[in-house]
């Protein structure tokens, strides 16, 4: 039987923008990860209230638009800046851009529509996914209070197994395939008391993952945001199977 859920998910709509901005700075973020941040009046009203939150990359390909979903990992309203991380893949349109990007350079952002605001006084979290799933994580985890039980369970490899520090009491398990991440979330202990189990990740692997918690775990269905982030041979793919 479904447990009941006590704490309550907030949704909240936003009026949509698109923002004019140009590129300030470029980082490299583990082996695969490039860290942009953009800058411009247009972002003194930006609003980004959680961690799940989307916007669209806007950029040019060919002569023709091309949009992308990117986590806003950090913003600052006072210095007018938002930094997206870009995943380096080897043929991926937003890699290409990401790549050839330079200070000066102009882009176009737009949105978020609208944030889910998953409250941090759950008595535990859980976040689990693939290296899509990294920027999100990463800003979950910087935004948790002190001392909150957390698990991880995160499909990546080598230098990409990077994670800010975060003053949550993390218990953080690397995984090398998706199977894996899958068989360890079965086999995870959860402790009692109201949780919320957060996935972002390859589309077949999130409804595996979303069956283990709904059926495995009996976990509330309330309390579960789980995210395909992308499938296999399709481009700008974005499900929820909440």
């Amino acid at each position: 039987m479904e447990r009941q859920n006590r704490l309550g998910v907030q949704r909240v709509r936003h009026e949509l923008h698109i923002r004019d901005v140009t590129v300030a700075r470029i980082a490299p973020v583990g082996d695969s990860f490039l860290s942009i941040t953009f800058q411009g009046e247009a972002l003194a009203q930006f609003t980004s209230l959680s961690f799940d939150d989307h916007v669209k990359f806007i950029f040019d390909v060919n002569g023709e638009q091309v949009r992308r979903d990117f986590t806003p990992l950090h913003h600052d309203l006072d210095k007018r800046e938002l930094t997206l991380e870009f995943a380096l893949h080897e043929d991926g349109a937003s890699s290409v851009w990401a790549r050839a990007a330079t200070v000066g350079q102009r882009a176009i952002i737009g949105g978020p529509r609208g944030s889910m605001v998953i409250p941090a006084e759950y008595d535990w979290h859980l976040l689990a996914g693939d290296r899509s799933a990294l920027p999100a994580m990463r800003r979950r985890l910087a935004e948790l209070p002190a001392d909150r039980p957390v698990f991880a369970v995160i499909h990546a490899s080598g230098g990409d197994r990077l994670l800010p520090e975060t003053q949550a009491g993390l218990d953080l398990r690397w995984v090398d395939s998706d199977a894996e991440l899958v068989e360890t979330l079965r086999a995870l202990r959860l402790p009692g008391g109201d949780g919320f189990a957060w996935f972002g990740g390859e589309a077949s692997t999130a409804k595996a993952v979303r069956a283990v918690l709904a059926e495995d775990k009996a976990h509330p269905k309330d309390a579960m945001r789980v995210s395909a982030y992308w499938k296999q041979g399709v481009a700008d793919h974005h499900e929820n199977l909440e």
